[in-house]
């Protein structure tokens, strides 16, 4: 009786294990796509589109390590979750550390604010957003230019 037991809870734990695993696996669309074998990266291009839970991914083309759930995205980025949208030239996202770099013409909108910077890093967990170099904040039509700026996006709010 011992034995089954811990058969079915070696079962049980394995089958929670590849539900968890195979929930964060990305659903990834391109118009064209191959494995890199050297790198162990799957190279996207065109319309490409990755999605992982509830963030989305966009750009011309992509890098994607499923291994280690990183994306590397060039040209026309949109990278959102929820009602979360930042644009840019370039990205890097880490989905084991739930952070986003979002480089060359930064931008992020929401409704009486707008910024723009030339970088941007924003954590899932934290919901700050971090902006650097070449900052402009429009709020409510007053528009102030700085070096840096940190904005919670679930408080609305300016840190």
């Amino acid at each position: 009786m011992k034995q089954i037991r811990i058969l079915w809870l070696a079962l049980l734990t394995l089958l929670l294990c590849s539900t968890a695993a195979f929930a964060a696996k990305p659903a990834i669309s391109s118009d064209s796509n191959y494995l890199d074998i050297n790198t162990g990266r799957y190279i996207l291009e065109g319309h490409v589109r990755v999605e992982v839970n509830n963030r989305i991914i966009t750009a011309d083309k992509a890098q994607v390590s499923i291994a280690s759930l990183e994306v590397w995205g060039q040209g026309n980025i949109t990278v959102t979750q929820d009602d979360i949208t930042f644009t840019g030239d370039s990205c890097y996202v880490s989905g084991s550390d739930k952070e986003a770099i979002i480089s060359g013409r930064t931008k992020f909108d929401r409704t009486g604010l707008n910024i723009r910077a030339d970088n941007a890093k924003f954590n899932w967990d934290t919901k700050i957003a971090n902006f650097d170099d070449n900052v402009v904040l429009t709020q409510d039509g007053s528009v102030t230019n700085l070096d840096h700026l940190r904005y919670n996006v679930v408080e609305n709010q300016i840190l």
